[in-house]
């Protein structure tokens, strides 16, 4: 391992389900809301709900059919059909601004701040994520996270897995795309990341989607590193 160590200079993350846990937090998070109040609500439901509606709204972008739009803005856009879809309608403008933010408060897992805080004693750490730059700034205040700076796809005005986001990082960095590794618990990242060069990273977060996932349990590549969590991580990349 320790030409790859020696060679990488920058680690980049993927933050929705691989840092943070989305699902359990924002059912957390809006069942307390719901309870003080007055919402009634199958709150993992919704989050799930809400998560499946991210990469459509997202492709409306990717493909050119709509301008550059952050993903608060594309967030916000689904939360108002599931208020409908869920019942919700009486919500206000300032409560419906206040549930669109939840994606900002975001735990995360277990073994995130302390494998992060040793790979940035050697590393250079970001997050590279869809998550725009004020999302991923509160995530990471309200979290501990402590990136050494934001690399969010909104930097690059493009979402992954366009290339551009992440030759966009190499760019930033003044790095070789081979000094870079994209870091993830999800293969389809690390693909695109590989097919321009970054190196990878590879993590399970087999209960990221809950008790039914199917996805993303185990390895689907000979990725440069399979860890268990982000503190196997840090202990292969020597910190």
């Amino acid at each position: 391992m320790s030409a790859l160590t020696s060679t990488v200079k920058a680690m980049v993350f993927d933050t929705f389900g691989s840092v943070v846990d989305w699902r359990g937090s924002i059912t957390r998070d809006l069942t307390r809301w719901g309870q003080e109040n007055g919402f009634q609500a199958d709150w993992t439901a919704f989050a799930v709900k809400w998560r499946s509606m991210y990469q459509p709204s997202m492709e409306a972008v990717r493909s050119g059919k709509r301008a550059w739009t952050i993903l608060d803005v594309l967030h916000r856009e689904s939360l108002e059909i599931l208020v409908k879809e869920f019942g919700l309608e009486a919500m206000t403008e300032a409560q419906r601004a206040h549930v669109n933010k939840v994606w900002h408060r975001l735990d995360g897992w277990p073994d995130a701040v302390g494998g992060l805080s040793r790979l940035k004693s050697k590393y250079i750490i970001a997050p590279l994520s869809n998550g725009n730059i004020s999302l991923l700034t509160d995530i990471a205040k309200y979290t501990g996270l402590p990136w050494d700076l934001n690399l969010s796809t909104e930097v690059f005005h493009c979402y992954k897995p366009q290339p551009q986001s992440y030759l966009g990082v190499c760019s930033a960095l003044q790095l070789e795309p081979g000094e870079v590794m994209m870091c993830a618990a999800h293969n389809d990242d690390l693909l695109a990341a590989r097919n321009v060069g970054l190196k990878t990273a590879f993590w399970p977060r087999p209960t990221e989607h809950g008790p039914e996932q199917k996805t993303n349990l185990v390895a689907t590549a000979d990725w440069d590193i399979v860890a268990k969590d982000i503190r196997d991580l840090a202990t292969q990349m020597g910190v």
